[in-house]
């Protein structure tokens, strides 16, 4: 019977001890449930999907007359000539210049700065390397946090201040300029 005091004591003295609880929610760790982690943070990878086409066309035309009439005649006795002289000359020139890009990719970036009003300052570059040629791909600009998709993906077009850049070096991209020649030709205004 001893023992009943004794152990209602400890549980007393246990119960009387301030209680340390931890909260089940932390608010810089919260996520949705139905929903994937998006990038939020500097160094966050985030896909931007490249969509750009861009059509060009200008068309140009001018044309320009002249003409210059001298008319006289000359009487002496009975000898009466007249003469005329005609001088002219015109122009007519036309040119047209039709430009039409598709730019389709999909690239990884990263956020470099969460800058004051909440947007994202991304960047990103990706390179390529196929049967000799080299192809170079980079995005840079602002994006939006409502702009990133639920598959942490945004696409070109709604990036601020965007800069793509698309380059390629080697056999294809040599082919797809002028020659020696024709460059030559250009420089003297040939063609």
């Amino acid at each position: 019977m001893k023992s009943v005091p004794i152990l209602c004591s400890f549980v007393l003295a246990g119960v009387a001890l301030p209680a340390a609880a931890q909260d089940l929610y932390q608010g810089g760790n919260w996520s949705a449930m139905a929903s994937d982690r998006r990038a939020a943070a500097i160094g966050d990878a985030i896909t931007v999907v490249v969509l750009q086409s861009a059509e060009a066309s200008n068309t140009t035309q001018s044309s320009s007359r002249r003409s210059t009439d001298f008319g006289g005649g000359l009487r002496a006795g009975g000898v009466d000539e007249s003469g005329q002289l005609n001088f002219g000359g015109g122009f007519t020139g036309r040119g047209e210049m039709r430009r039409s890009e598709k730019l389709v990719a999909q690239l990884s970036a990263t956020i470099e700065e969460v800058l004051p009003n909440g947007d994202y300052r991304i960047v990103g570059r990706q390179q390529l390397h196929v049967n000799g040629e080299n192809t170079t791909i980079g995005v840079r600009g602002r994006i939006r946090p409502s702009d990133i998709a639920s598959d942490n993906s945004v696409l070109s077009s709604r990036i601020a201040d965007a800069q793509i850049d698309y380059d390629g070096k080697g056999f294809v991209s040599r082919g797809a300029k002028p020659g020696l020649i024709t460059r030559l030709f250009n420089l003297l205004g040939l063609l």
